[in-house]
């Protein structure tokens, strides 16, 4: 329970709790779930596992008005929950807020956390008032205690081990052992078939007479231990089976016409196989043409077809892809191609029949899609098919044939930022201070081109650094696309409901559910963070509300503490001048208020001229240094022989920012 009031947080707060269980024992995953109750409510829980692994999971909840509250739904508005993972007996958790209750006041004081049985807590809005009257529960002290339901097994050995020592064994006569799917190991018993019982007692398990009880025996049953058998009377002859592959009792009859008829019967089954054989083929082809006539319909295919013959050719490259050439080419969706899953749906890598590796996305199902939502989907396909940008992942087409749609994309070779960022262990590209000063004005580059120069602005709603691929030159591609929207040019905001991902989440977009350009430039400025600092976004390593890695780096800019939060690489490498200007321009896209943010384009000029800055100032220096070396050759020859090579080098360098159109076709 963490409480507060108009001062602040009260005394009689309970924020952080830990809980152990015995080994033996742990919390079912199946039937229990962390709950968080409150309107400004963050629930962490955290625990090392037994099979060496820890993990940290939780729930936000948020909401300003008790009005928004659906009685019995537990999903973010007023109550969240989520699994555990299985062997869980020992952990943590903690709650917190966003804004200490200030919007909640009034209704809602408190926040709750409790680890119970999924059945047992049903949510209501009184709930959110004076939870702990309202729970049917008895108190250890001020802490209420919760049902919860606990799987056990036998500890310390596996069935190998234990089996051999049979002193301590715990199964019975007629007995099987089973290992434990419990991280921590140990094993339970259970009867063989054929028996029933206690297992944990002697003579626990006892045979069934399945004589006595109904069977498959067509005349005669024959009580076996563990079993029965079925018995033929005479002048019969089968194994005495009913149903399934059992033959019963067939009257004996002379042999000639005994063979005459197996021959017959076998020559009909025969025939009969390979018609029903020809005719349920022939079957499956018809339904499933039908099948994906019904897909491609449902899914906007014959709009998008009309849709393109009114482009005449502006539709580009983009080609609509048949099922079977996408099944192919990621092996049946073979789960050891899979690239990577999250909220939108999960992608795949494939190699198309012309050789090219691309990337497939599978999108989640959607149980209603009406009308409206097809119309759109289908507008923002062909919108996104015409985005032809260097830094932003080329759409190559699309299935329709398929339950969910299909997209395309071209393969991105190097992973994404996020890994290049705070997994560098096997990284082959030196992070440093040009590199990531240029891929930050690549990805400027490409969200100003989506906000201002694509033929309709696109917002993407989910910029973070693991949306940000990197090619084989490691140069920034922008991708998924799967929560972006495209905005009419008279428009300067799209309302929808809150989705994004936390740490890079406009907080004005997610109290006002008003998504605008500066709600993408907030979450590009987490993204210049990461670069600057090598933080995660989300740390539960940063206390309070220093979690945050926006709100971390803004209170130590105030504190005047900027270099002592700097990745090391950054501040070895980088230009005290340079890596202030990109600092404060982060502050400025992290503004609380949108308004004061700059436009991306604007953006994308700071950090251009930046680097144009950078490189004209290393132009001025060797031209200086050969100025130098032209008086005095010989000096200089002995100094150092590498003048004329770093020259070129750096007109190479330099040639990308003064050459090269912001947009340019590179497909």
């Amino acid at each position: 329970m963490d409480c507060y009031n108009q001062s602040g947080r009260t005394s009689d707060g309970f924020p952080k709790i830990d809980i152990n269980l015995a080994k033996q024992f742990s919390f079912s995953s199946t039937r229990t779930k962390f709950t968080a109750i409150g309107c400004d409510t963050k629930a962490y829980m955290s625990s090392s596992l037994s099979s060496g692994y820890s993990f940290t999971s939780g729930c936000v909840s948020f909401c300003t008005s008790n009005e928004t509250l659906i009685n019995g739904s537990c999903s973010g508005i007023g109550c969240c929950q989520t699994s555990i993972p299985n062997g869980l007996h020992t952990f943590n958790f903690s709650l917190d807020s966003f804004y200490n209750h200030t919007y909640s006041l009034d209704f809602n004081p408190c926040s709750y956390a409790f680890l119970a049985d999924q059945d047992w807590f049903n949510f209501s809005s009184p709930d959110l008032k004076d939870l702990p009257k309202r729970l049917p529960v008895r108190y250890d002290g001020a802490i209420a205690v919760t049902p919860v339901v606990l799987d056990w097994v036998i500890p310390d050995d596996n069935c190998t081990y234990a089996i051999k020592n049979q002193t301590s064994y715990a199964c019975g006569d007629n007995t099987g052992c089973s290992g434990s799917s419990n991280p921590t190991g140990g094993y339970n018993c259970h009867c063989k078939q054929g028996y029933r019982g206690n297992p944990y007692l002697p003579q626990g398990c006892q045979d069934i007479d399945e004589c006595e009880e109904d069977n498959n025996c067509t005349h005669m049953c024959l009580n076996t231990l563990g079993s029965y058998n079925c018995l033929c009377p005479e002048g019969t002859y089968g194994d005495g089976f009913k149903g399934g592959s059992g033959t019963g009792c067939i009257k004996i009859q002379s042999q000639t016409f005994a063979i005459v008829t197996g021959i017959g019967s076998s020559l009909a089954l025969l025939v009969s196989f390979f018609a029903s054989l020809w005719l349920y083929q022939l079957h499956k082809r018809i339904r499933s043409k039908k099948i994906k006539e019904h897909f491609f319909k449902q899914n906007g295919g014959l709009l998008l077809e009309q849709q393109i013959s009114l482009e005449e050719g502006n539709f580009g490259n983009t080609k609509i892809f048949q099922a079977e050439e996408l099944e192919k080419a990621t092996d049946h969706y073979n789960v050891n191609r899979i690239l990577g899953q999250g909220g939108q749906g999960t992608v795949y890598k494939g190699m198309l029949t012309d050789g090219r590796i691309v990337a497939i996305k599978k999108s989640k199902k959607v149980e209603m899609v009406d009308e409206d939502q097809i119309k759109q989907f289908i507008n923002e396909l062909v919108i996104l098919s015409k985005i032809n940008h260097r830094n932003v992942v080329k759409l190559l087409g699309c299935c329709l044939e398929t339950e969910v749609p299909l997209l395309v994309y071209e393969f991105i070779s190097s992973g994404t930022l996020f890994n290049h960022i705070h997994d560098r262990s096997d990284d082959d590209m030196p992070f440093t201070w040009d590199n990531r000063l240029r891929i930050a004005t690549e990805v400027a580059g490409a969200l100003s081109y989506l906000h201002s120069a694509a033929s309709i602005p696109i917002y993407h709603r989910d910029v973070k650094s693991s949306n940000i691929l990197l090619d084989d030159k490691y140069k920034a591609k922008v991708s998924d696309f799967g929560t972006s929207r495209p905005i009419a040019v008279d428009k300067t905001h799209l309302t929808t409901e809150v989705q994004g991902t936390l740490g890079y989440l406009d907080p004005q977009y997610f109290q006002s559910s008003q998504f605008t350009e500066k709600s993408d430039v907030y979450s590009f400025g987490v993204v210049l963070v990461e670069l600057l600092t090598g933080e995660k976004p989300i740390s539960s390593f940063r206390p309070g509300e220093n979690k945050s890695l926006a709100t971390y780096f803004l209170y130590s800019m105030e504190e005047s503490r900027l270099f002592e939060i700097l990745d090391a690489q950054v501040v070895k490498k980088g230009e005290k001048a340079e890596i202030e200007v990109v600092a404060n321009l982060a502050k400025r896209c992290l503004d609380l208020n949108g308004k004061n943010r700059p436009t991306m384009k604007e953006v994308t000029v700071e950090l251009e001229g930046l680097r144009i800055s950078k490189a004209h100032t290393l132009v001025q220096e060797n031209h200086q240094e050969m100025d130098y070396c032209l008086i005095n050759r010989p000096t200089c020859l002995q100094d150092s022989g590498s003048t004329s090579i770093g020259y070129k080098n750096l007109e190479k360098k330099a040639k990308p920012l003064d050459d090269q159109p912001l947009l340019r076709n590179t497909y």
